[in-house]
């Protein structure tokens, strides 16, 4: 996009009225405080939905298949966005994109808020995943339009939209969570519906006079020719899918594991295509495919790093569940709450460690240090859970600040790994390449997902100490690792700190 017209979109916008900024953030802020309301609100207790006895109201599936299933999902929406994202720059505009996805959200919701069956369920992950893949890459977009890249606010703008998220995030498990989990699943599901209904109404009611022309261009738009092509092709994978899934369901062929494994073959396949395209590329430089190598460790360490950090909504919330003593301090917690726990400690803590960043200036930790310190955490935070069973054996409900105290050190290592990794991505894609290198730093969260849905097959409260220690060990030591491989990476990142 040319100069001039980026400029005509930010002239577009007004730009005093939401806290100095422009009026815009007031829409995309609360847009996007309902969507993350009402997703991590429903999947605050989707768990313990898919897992619970049918007396129960719940599905009364095996908990390890539940467990892969909650990992499956969290990997499919990562991958989603590199939909989401195509479909914004060649199809529909960032701005569209996200109502459709917050539209196909609401309906996800609202198929899990009637009782049913699996069948139901699956359904409304399709529609979430797609949704959600269209929605979340995009307003971020949408949020940067609203600058001048000369603007001082920027980074300010999007820190007040970091905490829309993260108070989203915060509030749906202790709403949602309490309803869904004392009253009914299919209340809180409900719940969540409303929640995405409230983005999608703030969306609507403001955005033309809040948002201007920002998301509304489309950048590469798809021409008649290209869009005949596309149909072809979609319709034609379609129709091939649908039938290679109507013969191998049935026939046993295409089961559970089977789509498990596809997923786990997918994260690691499609991250190593893009690896491979952007370093043979010769639009690449020497330079460029340098830091591309250097991005590698970086990226493997990520993976390692949200493995674990994204067990807080599948194995930690299963151990708060049944391992957990819930009555606590003259009141009953629901295990659903300690999903609040992670962007409460974010909200809590990121303006620590900015301050702590611009307190140390060259002084502090370079990039593959503070991967590699992030990796320290997420170990420890593995270690800390298992101690109440090596304590006091693996029959006993365990005192719930233990809990807590694991989800607070990995949320100081996803402060050391998170913003960072984005900044990292940035400084390190090449210049051919900015706009799918954010898409694969997003991959690793889907890796990560995908590799959970294999290793939460292993747990069980009888081997939780040997599994607890096998993978919090294993961060530790790809962190020792990366700490002596660290000064090599750094120098393969040519001049970039």
């Amino acid at each position: 996009m040319s100069t001039q017209n980026r400029q005509k979109i930010v002239d577009s916008v007004p730009q005093k009225g939401f806290f100095g900024h422009p009026k815009g953030l007031f829409t995309l802020f609360f847009t996007e405080f309902w969507e993350r309301f009402s997703y991590y609100g429903m999947r605050a207790i989707l768990i313990y939905y898919m897992y619970y006895k049918v007396s129960k109201g719940g599905l009364g599936l095996d908990e390890q298949t539940a467990l892969a299933i909650m990992s499956i999902y969290g990997s499919l929406v990562y991958m989603s966005g590199v939909i989401g994202g195509w479909l914004a720059d060649r199809v529909f505009g960032t701005s569209k994109s996200l109502f459709y996805g917050g539209i196909l959200i609401m309906f996800g919701h609202i198929v899990l808020s009637f009782p049913g069956s699996v069948t139901m369920l699956f359904a409304s992950m399709v529609l979430i995943v797609l949704g959600t893949g269209m929605l979340k890459p995009n307003v971020s977009s949408v949020v940067g339009d609203m600058y001048s890249p000369e603007d001082n606010r920027r980074d300010a703008g999007f820190s007040i939209f970091y905490m829309g998220i993260n108070l989203g995030a915060f509030l749906s498990p202790l709403v949602v969570g309490t309803v869904g989990m004392k009253y009914s699943f299919h209340l809180g599901f409900g719940i969540a519906a409303v929640g995405m209904l409230l983005g999608l109404t703030v969306f609507v009611l403001t955005r033309k006079k809040n948002l201007g022309l920002a998301g509304t261009y489309v950048p590469n738009p798809l021409s008649p020719a290209e869009k005949k092509k596309v149909g072809t092709i979609v319709g034609i994978a379609i129709v091939v899918l649908g039938a290679i899934l109507a013969y191998t369901i049935p026939a046993g062929i295409f089961t559970l594991d089977v789509f498990v494994n596809l997923v786990g073959i997918f994260g690691i396949l499609i991250p190593t295509i893009y690896f491979v395209v952007m370093y043979r590329s010769p639009k690449t430089t020497a330079t460029e495919r340098s830091r591309v190598i250097a991005y590698i460790p970086l990226f493997i360490a990520a993976v390692m790093f949200w493995a674990i950090q994204e067990q807080g909504s599948t194995i930690l919330a299963s151990y708060a569940d049944k391992r957990t003593q819930l009555d606590f301090a003259g009141m009953h917690i629901s295990p659903a709450w300690f999903q609040s726990l992670n962007p409460l400690f974010i909200i809590t803590l990121a303006p620590v460690f900015a301050w702590i960043w611009v307190k140390l200036g060259n002084r502090q930790p370079t990039i593959p240090k503070k991967f590699a310190l992030s990796l320290l955490f997420a170990g420890f935070s593995f270690l800390v859970i298992l101690l109440p069973a090596y304590f006091g054996g693996d029959n006993t409900l365990v005192n719930p600040l233990w809990l807590v105290l694991s989800y607070f050190i990995v949320v100081i290592g996803e402060l050391l790994i998170s913003p960072v990794g984005l900044s990292a991505t940035t400084k390190l894609a090449p210049a051919a390449f900015s706009a799918q290198t954010m898409s694969l730093w997003f991959l690793a969260s889907a890796g990560a997902q995908a590799l959970n849905a294999q290793l939460v097959r292993f747990y069980t409260p009888a081997n939780e100490m040997t599994y607890f220690g096998s993978i919090g060990g294993a961060a530790i030591a790809l962190s020792l690792i990366l700490f002596v491989l660290a000064p090599k990476i750094q120098g393969a990142m040519k001049g970039i700190r």
